[in-house]
């Protein structure tokens, strides 16, 4: 098997008392779907910040590219090629897709008018957020200077995708990316993520929805306790399987990555 573009070891975060990573281990290897899934509590919101830098584990390894990395906050995360799209999506609903699509990495115009008055481009962040949205067939938003308040669920979810997709270089996580959606929407939103991975970008999706995950996903991280439990492939095993590594009423096959 390659070299995995993202890989931690031995990760541990503790809240007091709580141990939210008790020796994590996890592996996401280029151009796949890897789903996360687990109970609530297991422990996946604190593994998926901790890779992507929104807080910072107590012990262990992260590696990207084979590199040793540590991220001190979400933005040297992103910085290094990982982008986030969060359930809560982080959008401004005030603000039009463009700036949204641009918060926080603005561009400026060139020459006195960017460097000394700050003045931003408007018009190239226009084209390409266009650009984006017209690669992963979101032309259904006519108007890039609406509002986000303006659209409905999937088109905000398709937003904040495309946004990943433009900026994330290395690696897209999706945090529950279908879960307020119903099921039209939701079909879109997994299109749009095939249509990610085509585009060579490996995600990582945490997902409470069974069907969406073994419809998508190359590879399912079951994590459980703390750590990572279980790695099996959708070909391989059923739901009722998934869901019983995941609860613990079945153990880990004995041939399993994360044995």
């Amino acid at each position: 098997m390659s070299t995995p573009v993202l890989k931690a070891r031995g990760l541990v975060k503790r809240y007091g008392r709580v141990t939210a990573l008790d020796h994590a281990d996890f592996d996401l290897y280029p151009g796949e779907i890897l789903a996360v899934i687990g109970d609530n509590g297991a422990g996946k919101s604190s593994l998926i910040k901790a890779i992507s830098g929104a807080v910072q584990p107590d012990e262990g390894v992260i590696e990207l590219d084979g590199k040793p990395v540590q991220f001190g906050s979400p933005m040297e995360g992103r910085q290094a090629g990982i982008e986030t799209v969060y359930q809560n999506l982080a959008l401004s609903p005030a603000l039009s897709i463009a700036d949204n699509m641009f918060m926080g990495r603005e561009i400026r115009k060139e020459g006195f008018a960017g460097k000394w008055l700050k003045q931003l481009d408007q018009a190239q962040m226009r084209k390409i957020a266009r650009e984006k949205l017209s690669e992963l067939g979101l032309m259904t938003i006519q108007n890039i200077d609406q509002p986000v308040e303006t659209l409905s669920g999937g088109q905000r979810q398709g937003v904040a995708v495309a946004r990943a997709a433009a900026f994330g270089s290395k690696v897209v996580i999706l945090d529950e990316p279908t879960a307020a959606l119903g099921v039209k929407e939701s079909r879109k939103v997994l299109e749009l993520i095939l249509d990610v991975k085509s585009r060579g970008l490996p995600i990582v999706l945490i997902s409470h929805n069974m069907p969406h995950v073994f419809e998508v996903a190359d590879r399912i991280h079951v994590h459980r306790l703390g750590r990572r439990h279980a790695v099996i492939r959708p070909g391989d095993y059923t739901m009722s399987d998934a869901v019983a590594f995941m609860t613990g009423a079945k153990d880990p096959p004995p041939d399993n990555e994360a044995a």
